[in-house]
């Protein structure tokens, strides 16, 4: 890494959104969102970026891996971008009030090791193939530790959590104007939920494996229960990509539920779907937004996330999916942007941002 770009990086923080709750002499301010700023000296590109971690994680995620790489937002800094890093509200910096955000929950060691870290075992059928986790991705290693360390409670409730995001997000587009969204795993719902309500500001959406599949809500409590690989055919997200409201055309209404049908398995490594009946209802502000989703070769996510892609393409929505083995980007996990190949990852999805 360069050290004379490094010194030339100006760094702030602000907080944006919340709102004063309670009785008069009681009140407190809640759902106010942490946002770091990245500056280069000099901005060369068009919009900025803003970085949303994913569950247990903070704005740390995208500073440094933790075997001491730059991460992603100190890269894309040196390539010119201004970046935004959040700490998701009720996470983090971002206050936390038990009375207001509700029960909290925590990832297990075992959890982070079976689906993250040391894969090889795992019981999809790409998890052997991962091998770009620095270190032995265990409980002891020192870099499995280091990644450990930044694991923090987060709101159980993911409707709460994507509703907290939603209106911190708006408010943050508003103040900053137009950006670019790079968002992981849970936080990937939050891509179009903040596109829906600022389709105007939202540039595009780069959501690195999201939160999937859809209709099926699969949440790390789910995982925490070994029921990856079993998912049911109850529908439990109303919204079928969000726990809240999208704007259908034509509208979902109160009464109604998303009419949903099961999107058989093309490939003996990937599980079914589910897609809308046709005639599908459609996605209207997210429909001029270029979408990319991007999915590691080792991840459990290559069991599912063709099935977000292929559920937002029915929606009019424009979605690119990337398998990084097609790009010769092999033997990722889940946390793509922490691992051997971070940097080749970055430079490739660069690409794709520099044609927006």
């Amino acid at each position: 890494m360069n050290n004379n770009k490094t010194e030339t990086i100006a760094h702030d923080f602000f907080y944006i959104g919340g709102e004063y709750i309670g009785p008069p002499g009681k009140e407190v301010m809640s759902g106010q969102m942490y946002v770091e700023v990245l500056r280069p000296a000099t901005v060369t590109r068009r919009y900025p970026l803003v970085f949303v971690h994913g569950t247990a994680q903070t704005a740390t995620n995208w500073l440094k891996t933790p075997d001491g790489r730059p991460g992603w937002a100190r890269i894309f800094v040196e390539l010119g971008y201004e970046v935004y890093l959040v700490d998701q509200p009720a996470r983090g910096r971002s206050p936390w009030h038990a009375q207001l955000d509700g029960e909290l929950s925590v990832a297990p060691v075992v959890v982070v090791e079976r689906y993250f870290t040391a894969t090889t075992q795992g019981e999809w059928p790409q998890a052997k193939k991962h091998t770009q986790w620095p270190g032995t991705g265990r409980k002891g290693d020192p870099v499995f530790d280091a990644f450990y360390a930044t694991h923090v409670p987060y709101i159980a409730d993911s409707a709460k959590s994507q509703q907290l995001f939603q209106n911190a997000g708006a408010a943050l587009l508003d103040k900053i104007g137009e950006a670019i969204l790079i968002t992981h795993s849970q936080s990937g719902p939050y891509g179009w939920l903040l596109a829906d309500v600022r389709p105007s500001l939202v540039k595009a959406v780069v959501s690195i494996e999201p939160q999937g599949p859809p209709v099926v809500n699969m949440s790390m409590q789910q995982a925490q229960k070994g029921e990856s690989q079993t998912l049911d055919d109850t529908q439990r997200r109303r919204w079928g990509i969000a726990d809240i409201e999208l704007t259908y055309a034509p509208p979902l209404l109160a009464d109604q539920q998303l009419a949903v049908v099961r999107s058989p398995a093309t490939r003996a490594d990937r599980l079914p779907g589910w897609l809308q009946q046709e005639p599908a209802r459609q996605l209207i502000n997210l429909q001029a937004i270029p979408f990319l989703i991007v999915t590691g070769e080792a991840s459990f996510h290559a069991l599912y996330d063709h099935a977000t892609a292929a559920y937002l393409q029915q929606a009019g929505v424009p979605v690119t999916h990337w398998q990084l083995e097609e790009f010769g980007i092999t033997g990722n996990g889940h946390m793509l942007m922490l691992e051997h190949n971070s940097a080749k990852i970055a430079e490739r999805v660069n690409l794709w941002i520099a044609d927006i």
